[in-house]
């Protein structure tokens, strides 16, 4: 079973994003994200499974991680979803990272995304990432 992340291992992941066992969302502002959190606590997500960002919190370095990600990683998914977050960072977005390791969880997040209207929701597998919208 994956393990639930704190805030701080998260931004220190930013180098090799991959936050297994998670589910990252991205919503129109940061207000809407407060509200889409609400929601899967209503939902029974603990308080400590869900962590809020802005954009500036989780992504200030996404741009330089771009830059110097290898050739070879420019084919992946993990890039395009880089691309993505960076696209999305900078149109301010308010984001959730949610603890979910199990299947049930995941069709409330996806339940919650679409309320919410999210931009992006994108489960992080042991061995693959899922769009979840």
């Amino acid at each position: 079973m994956a393990k639930r992340m704190t805030k701080a291992e998260l931004q220190a992941s930013l180098g090799a994003f991959n936050p297994v066992g998670h589910a990252v969302l991205a919503f129109g502002s940061d207000a809407v994200a407060a509200e889409a959190k609400q929601a899967l606590i209503g939902a029974g997500f603990a308080d400590q499974d869900i962590l809020a960002f802005t954009s500036a919190e989780l992504f200030g370095d996404l741009n330089e991680m771009l830059r110097n990600v290898s050739d070879a990683a420019g084919f992946g998914y993990e890039i395009n979803l880089m691309r993505r977050y960076v696209t999305l960072a900078g149109e301010g977005c308010g984001w959730l990272v949610v603890y979910a390791p199990e299947e049930e969880q995941i069709k409330s997040i996806v339940a919650v995304a679409k309320r919410f209207a999210a931009k992006s929701a994108v489960h992080y597998g042991r061995l693959a990432s899922e769009d979840l919208n």
